[in-house]
């Protein structure tokens, strides 16, 4: 797995994921359980989409 997510993508990401997770966990509807996703894409900085529609929000190393 090649890092594809990267910076400001990342971190909203991660955000988002918890901000889902705690709503779940509050009470909130069964589908804000997809925050899991947006988490563990923006910890593990690689996203199985990107690839298939050519985007890489990761800077390049030169």
């Amino acid at each position: 797995m090649k890092t594809n997510v990267g910076g400001i993508d990342k971190i909203l990401r991660i955000v988002a994921g918890l901000a889902l997770i705690a709503w779940a966990l509050m009470g909130g509807p069964v589908w804000a359980w997809i925050g899991i996703v947006p988490l563990a894409t923006g910890a593990l900085g690689f996203c199985p989409f990107y690839p298939l529609l050519g985007l890489n929000t990761c800077p390049t190393k030169k």
